[in-house]
């Protein structure tokens, strides 16, 4: 397909490094990886993920969601998500165009109340030429930066558009919706997101999104594969590691900062879903971290 080759071409050109790659195109960056990666624990927002080369898998509560070129996937709300490429190397490395997704731009596309969808909001769908075409089209513009401002604005409805008459379109419908029941789980995910290092009561967190306990609790599993409470420590374990990878900080002073009280209990929440206490697992990461570097990932 020729539209995928450019935009696999595009991608290469503007995102030399891997890692990703912010572009002066509102809400449009590029991923790339010259091998495969380690799983790491993330916050997928919610975006597209349009892969043009290469192959991953996200793992979301034990559930694995695997694209490939040619194959988008959608997020649409924060999830915390096991993220690895599968499928890369120096010759062919993973290339991804990804657009978070804007609501008030939904909301402007899609007036009026619209039907109910059950079920995560994450998702795999082919991509049709119409919207490779589209991609490639936006990308395009980062060689006439002049022409952002006019144009990408265009292109990123068209996109939308596209994707809403697509397989998951309920997807972006149910994020329009504020009155929706995907809209209020991402106002609580939200304020997990803001507040995880703050005690909670699930209780509050329903009356906070207008919900009665019974049905928050229904619909936050249907919608995140987890209960508030495991969905909270998902979010307070990624910051423990990124605190201890990154800052130097010992496991009891990660835990601290981000609520915990026991280190001991710290330790045994972590290892129950990550099959191993934060202190053995950060020094595992590390020494993948330092496998790959040696290799030139």
């Amino acid at each position: 397909m020729q539209d995928l080759h450019e935009l696999s071409g595009l991608i290469e050109r503007h995102a030399s490094a891997d890692g990703v790659t912010a572009t002066p195109v509102p809400r449009v960056a590029l991923l790339r990886s010259s091998a495969p990666t380690t799983p790491l624990h993330t916050l997928y927002d919610p975006s597209i993920c349009l892969v043009a080369q290469g192959r991953k898998r996200a793992c979301l509560a034990g559930v694995e969601y695997l694209y490939r070129a040619c194959e988008y996937l959608i997020v649409g709300v924060d999830l915390p998500v096991i993220g690895a490429v599968i499928e890369a190397s120096a010759n062919a490395p993973y290339l991804c165009f990804k657009l978070q997704l804007d609501r008030s731009v939904l909301v402007d596309m899609l007036p009026g109340q619209q039907g109910e969808r059950s079920g995560p909001p994450i998702s795999i769908a082919p991509a049709t030429p119409e919207l490779i075409d589209a991609a490639v089209r936006m990308l395009r513009l980062l060689d006439t930066p002049d022409d952002i401002g006019a144009l990408a604005p265009l292109i990123e409805r068209e996109i939308l558009h596209r994707l809403l008459n697509g397989p998951q379109g309920a997807i972006l419908r149910q994020i329009a919706v504020v009155e929706s029941r995907l809209s209020r789980m991402r106002d609580a995910i939200q304020y997990l997101a803001e507040h995880f290092h703050e005690p909670f009561s699930v209780e509050d967190l329903a009356g906070r999104v207008g919900m009665s306990l019974s049905s928050f609790h229904d619909q936050f599993r249907q919608t995140t594969m987890m209960t508030p409470l495991q969905f909270r420590n998902h979010l307070r374990f990624q910051e423990v590691r990124r605190l201890m990878l990154s800052e130097g900080l010992s496991a009891a002073e990660a835990g601290f900062r981000v609520g915990y009280e026991s280190p001991s209990q710290l330790s045994r929440d972590y290892a129950r879903i990550h099959g191993m206490p934060p202190k053995q697992d950060v020094a595992r990461l590390k020494r993948l971290l330092t496998a790959e570097a040696a290799v030139g990932v």
